[in-house]
């Protein structure tokens, strides 16, 4: 029996992208269930299904979680002994190809099995095409001899367009093919997907047993079975909102303020004249970027300085209270030189551990990252969005986008006047920065440096 069109059975659900499944075990500080919980996340799917790139999703959400997570990719095992090979390689008839490929994967699990035990991480990802039964079936079994809980995620695609466009982004800049002729490079790959298919097993029901999602075509929809516990659901709630489709996010900070220019943090200020200079500027920046008549979404914060900002963009606009900037409590208001003075062992705990910081009576970046969590969200769901922001909540986002350690995020420098492109790729993020030839201060202060305003 099939899940299609919303009918259920036992164990099974299709569901739309984005229904929250709700947790049910108790957690601990970093919102994860018991301590000892290990998961290996297991991929299925025929190659150019976005593997690779849910994978490196995944785990650059867990780590801006702080939950430590780590890829196993199998074919870099394998390159160890065949780093070009060709498609026969892949040919189930070839039985030196399938020695050489089981033994890449046991290295491959062996070696996220010693991960766990070491008490390294909570969550390994195990990025290959574990495309037959009895290949999924091995899987779980040395998982469960280990104390491991298994998840399988499998990516089905039969849409064309996409598999191309994988096919032409992701492997003609594989290890596999460097050096080589990219129309070769597209063919010869094209016959390592129909070798794949001669074997390929689809998850179904007679693996009824298996903790496992299916993302059809892009997320157009999801079925599930049998989640497990709160950790499961996580991995399982970000899956459902995510797409693979090649698109790029723009990020700016709000035009200088006159808050800026007296060195005051949060408040509500307007922007000032060279503020308002870039404001004007920004169509144009934007534009240049772009480089097509696309439409985008501006978000800005419910702050005037954003709004102030981005009124010139000629785009449909919505405001969000969780891209306020980052709460400064009793602080808010004064200058960096004032709060060292009136409260110097809170101005000293910050420079100490900027990230888990909480201001009194406001928040810390961590208490950002929690609130912008249904921002993200969106973002993997959407397409063409340009964020108009604030520093703190831009130095978060850009370090979901880049992979950044949260220690050292709220450090990052995020300069006035600039636009920021980020395009998401199977193994990275590309960035493009664009900065308007508007001066503006420069409200950057490095770790232990003086309070004084620059």
């Amino acid at each position: 029996m099939t899940v299609t069109n919303g009918v259920f059975v036992p164990n099974m659900r299709s569901v739309p992208a984005g229904e929250f499944i709700s947790p049910h075990k108790k957690t601990n500080s970093v919102g994860v269930q018991a301590e000892d919980t290990r998961i290996c996340v297991v991929m299925v799917g025929l190659p150019a299904r976005g593997k690779s790139l849910i994978a490196q999703k995944v785990v650059r959400y867990l780590h801006w979680l702080s939950i430590k997570a780590k890829t196993f990719n199998v074919g870099q095992y394998r390159r160890t002994a065949t780093p070009n090979p060709t498609a026969e390689f892949f040919d189930t008839t070839n039985p030196e190809g399938e020695k050489l490929r089981m033994a890449a994967a046991e290295s491959a699990v062996n070696d996220m099995c010693k991960w766990f035990e070491e008490g390294r991480g909570l969550i390994a990802i195990l990025d290959a095409t574990n495309s037959t039964k009895r290949r999924r079936r091995w899987i779980q079994e040395r998982c469960r001899s280990e104390n491991i809980e298994t998840l399988f995620v499998e990516s089905k695609c039969d849409d064309e367009d996409l598999i191309m466009s994988n096919i032409l982004e992701v492997k003609t800049t594989s290890p596999d093919y460097v050096g080589q002729d990219p129309e070769d490079a597209v063919k010869d790959f094209r016959n390592r997907i129909r070798n794949y298919e001669k074997v390929y097993q689809t998850i179904d029901e007679d693996e009824y047993d298996l903790t496992y999602v299916k993302l059809i075509n892009v997320g157009k929809q999801v079925i599930i079975n049998q989640i497990q516990d709160y950790l499961q659901s996580r991995v399982v709630y970000y899956l459902m909102n995510l797409h693979i489709k090649p698109r790029s996010i723009w990020l700016s900070r709000h035009g200088e303020s006159k808050y800026n220019l007296v060195g005051k943090i949060g408040g509500d200020a307007d922007i000032s004249e060279r503020g308002e200079a870039y404001a004007r500027a920004l169509p144009g920046l934007v534009a240049k970027s772009v480089g097509d008549n696309r439409k985008l979404t501006v978000w800005t914060s419910t702050l005037k300085r954003t709004i102030q900002t981005a009124r010139f963009l000629a785009f449909e606009k919505l405001e969000w209270k969780a891209l306020d900037e980052l709460d400064s409590g009793v602080c808010d208001g004064l200058t960096y030189a004032e709060i060292e003075e009136k409260y110097p062992d809170d101005f000293k705990q910050r420079d100490e551990d900027k990230y888990n910081y909480r201001y009194l009576g406001g928040e810390s970046y961590r208490d950002v990252v929690i609130r912008l969590e249904p921002i993200i969200m969106e973002l993997e769901r959407s397409e063409n969005i340009l964020i108009v922001t604030h520093q703190a909540i831009l130095r978060c986002i850009y370090a979901y986008f880049m992979n950044v350690p949260q220690e050292k995020s709220p450090w990052m420098e995020v300069p006035l006047h600039t636009l920021i492109k980020l395009t998401p790729k199977a193994y990275s993020t590309q960035e493009d920065r664009l900065k308007a030839e508007i001066p503006a201060v420069s409200t950057f202060r490095e770790k232990g440096s003086s309070a004084k305003h620059q």
